[in-house]
């Protein structure tokens, strides 16, 4: 029965170990994924340690590539030094993993206002005839968020833009992509996309930081239930006389 149970654990633990290998993969996705989302929308959002959480990720993504590896060959050799050596180096990363959801959970609630503190400052720069990177960001923003203005179309009306150009028109990014004709005239408003896009882009940048601490929290799951089956192998092995360090018998 006593061996049964090892059997299990090892099985259990060695298809966990390829489990690890496929997280890894998975968890610098998710991180590179913050990373591109966030520089298209860095202008309305300044605190750049909100990267920490996907900075972490990617960091034990790397490290769950090698904890797999280890894993591995000690489960298959048996080897007490090797699962134990894995089971401290899961440990740790498991503890990061709890960091990086308590970080994700901070920064996700000082979203709103990092936006709040930002967005006016970008719309107050914007420049459509000679785009710089705020520009180009809004442009960005307006068209993959189906948005215009900050609350709404009309908070162009207050921008230096708009008193510049004189012609009573927001940007052609605020065109609803149905409509071919569109000119940006606030005399059609309904041509204009209605919603503005400061919940939008704060809603977005939520949802990334959602996807990094449900992708942290699944795999700590994971990684208890592998620290769970080295333990079991290790327990049942050490009372093996039998058994040496390095994981084979006299």
């Amino acid at each position: 029965m006593g061996q049964c149970g090892i059997t299990s654990s090892k099985t259990v633990l060695v298809f966990l170990n390829l489990i690890f290998w496929a997280a890894a993969g998975i968890l610098c996705y998710v991180g590179a994924y913050v990373f591109i989302t966030y520089d298209d929308y860095d202008h309305f959002f300044e605190d750049v340690y909100t990267l920490i959480p996907a900075v972490v990720i990617i960091a034990v993504g790397t490290l769950l590539f090698i904890i797999g590896l280890i894993g591995c060959c000690a489960t298959i050799r048996e080897s007490r030094c090797g699962l134990t050596t894995f089971v401290i180096i899961l440990l740790l990363v498991f503890i990061t993993e709890v960091v990086v959801v308590v970080l994700g959970y901070i920064y996700r609630a000082k979203v709103e206002a990092e936006v709040d503190h930002s967005i006016k400052k970008v719309y107050d720069t914007y420049n459509g005839t000679n785009p710089d990177a705020a520009s180009r960001a809004i442009d960005y923003v307006q068209r993959q968020l189906h948005c215009c203005g900050i609350h709404n179309y009309t908070d162009w009306e207050s921008t230096t833009w708009f008193k510049e150009t004189k012609n009573h028109s927001v940007p052609l990014s605020c065109c609803k992509a149905t409509i071919s004709n569109c000119t940006g005239s606030l005399t059609r408003p309904t041509d204009l996309y209605s919603e503005g896009c400061k919940v939008l882009v704060v809603k977005k940048l939520q949802e990334i930081m959602m996807y990094v601490i449900w992708a942290a929290l699944a795999f700590a799951a994971i990684q208890l239930l592998g620290m769970l089956c080295a333990c079991i192998v290790l327990c049942r092995r050490s009372r093996d006389p039998l058994l040496i360090t390095g994981g084979t018998y006299a």
